[in-house]
């Protein structure tokens, strides 16, 4: 009778043993999809229902042939890296190479640095892949989009990371050296639409006191650990009991969306915070 309660009790360990594995597994590689209709009066009409696919934090993880359908899916005519396409730690230029040319075969690919970026050291070498790939650095640049004669402004905010010390001197702060960097890539044209992709969302005050329309972020993995009525645990930079951690922030007239990213650094599980890849449609007013 023992035997046949204990036989039982380790069935019973064994089983929740093997549906936590699956549960993480699952919770780390099966990626969710979040959509977002972002509406603003100077988004031109011929620029109603342009879709932007926002890949942010991947980390050379692979998804085994699941992400570029995804992306595909979302038939997309811009797609954005916004930082941390390597990780530091286990940098593999080869997967980010190509990532990013079976995402050039779906559509144009805009690229801005993470942190991971300039910390692997090989950011150099990476650059020169972007550049071999056709995607188009935007760290500290801007470009203008078009569509039908109309155009909207494409920003992008190298990480703060490549800031000099002698910059942050002679400004005073990190925050000021990346409010001039804004200001002087932008245009003085307050009726035109303004895009700007960066890694860090921790730095919404300073998007916000520049007047840009919307902002496309990461780096804060979601908070890593989500719980109900909390939220995320823990964000880099921010630290335990971030601010931002995923979804919408709006203040005056900015807009910031906060990818919780698709891949994983030093801490290597999402809890409740599968991996996510954005998708914003803009819409005309």
């Amino acid at each position: 009778m023992n035997h046949k309660r204990n036989l039982r009790k380790a069935m019973l360990v064994l089983i929740l043993i093997l549906g936590s594995a699956y549960y993480f597994y699952w919770g780390n590689n099966a990626i969710e999809t979040t959509h977002f209709d972002y509406t603003n009066e100077k988004i031109p009409d011929s620029f109603d229902g342009y879709t932007i696919v926002q890949v942010s934090d991947l980390h050379n993880m692979d998804f085994h042939g699941e992400l570029i359908p995804k992306i595909e899916k979302a038939d997309p005519d811009i797609i954005v890296v916004t930082g941390d396409l390597i990780d530091r730690n286990r940098t593999d230029l080869a997967v980010a190479e190509d990532f990013l040319e079976e995402a050039m075969a779906i559509a144009p690919v805009y690229f801005v640095s993470g942190n991971h970026e300039v910390a692997s050291g090989k950011y150099n070498e990476l650059q020169e892949i972007v550049d071999q790939t056709g995607v188009t650095n935007l760290d500290n640049d801007s470009l203008v989009l078009t569509q039908d004669n109309d155009q909207i402004n494409l920003l992008g905010l190298a990480d703060p990371l490549t800031l000099q010390l002698d910059e942050v001197i002679e400004e005073g702060s990190e925050a000021g050296v990346i409010k001039n960097t804004i200001e002087d890539i932008s245009t003085d044209d307050p009726n035109q639409f303004d895009l700007l992709l960066s890694h860090r969302p921790e730095l919404f005050d300073v998007y916000k006191d520049t007047g840009i329309d919307l902002v496309l972020t990461g780096h804060a993995h979601g908070g890593q650990i989500r719980l109900p009525f909390i939220g995320g645990l823990y964000a880099p930079t921010q630290g335990f009991l971030p601010e931002y951690t995923n979804g919408k922030y709006i203040e005056d007239q900015t807009t910031m969306i906060l990818s919780r990213g698709l891949g994983n650094s030093i801490f290597p599980l999402r809890v409740f915070n599968r991996p996510e890849l954005v998708v914003v449609t803009l819409e005309s007013d």
